[in-house]
């Protein structure tokens, strides 16, 4: 489970970005001086990067080679051993209901995983399966917000923003790490 760090969500301010490698690819971390806004896990810098430009339009975009206390670094460590929290400030911005929907996916232990309905029953919402699969659709935070524990209700994986082979590589590590 991630432990929420909530800070204020307005990013008035630019967005520096920095990017790691971990064994699913490359990292990107975006953040403000307030906390990070944006995680973003993909093959090629320039795709993140356009990723990125696309959740923050006319925001000023700049390259840090380094992360502000150690942030890069302990994303990277929780993708590669997705066991425990991490405790890290988190911009989330999002609606409500997003972010009722997220604060249910945080819950969902590691190495587990629940269906679009079971997480609409959670929040108590279980007419709400397609807004469920929004909010997961929505998300900005890739593995500290955990929509990769989301399935569909037979239990087999469905997309997932940064690809569904990441997805089920983040999940076989989180079930034998928990084994």
């Amino acid at each position: 489970m991630t432990t929420l760090t909530e800070l204020n969500h307005t990013l008035t301010a630019g967005i520096q970005y920095s990017v790691g490698q971990s064994s699913l690819g490359l990292v990107q971390v975006a953040h403000t001086d307030e906390g990070i806004c944006s995680i973003i896990m993909g093959d090629t810098e320039e795709e993140m990067v356009l990723e990125l430009e696309g959740r923050f339009p006319g925001k000023r975009l700049s390259k840090s080679q380094t992360s502000p206390n150690g942030w890069l670094e302990a994303v990277i460590q929780y993708v590669e051993s997705p066991v425990g929290t991490i405790d890290v400030p988190l911009q989330l911005g999002g609606t409500d209901f997003q972010r009722e929907v997220w604060d249910a996916l945080c819950s969902i232990p590691s190495g587990s995983t629940l269906s679009y309905t079971e997480v609409a029953n959670k929040i108590g919402r279980p007419k709400a399966v397609r807004a469920v699969a929004g909010a997961c659709a929505g998300n900005k935070i890739a593995v500290l917000i955990p929509c990769h524990r989301v399935v569909r209700n037979d239990g087999s994986l469905s997309g997932y923003r940064w690809g569904v082979e990441r997805k089920r590589r983040l999940l076989e590590r989180e079930k034998s790490l928990n084994a």
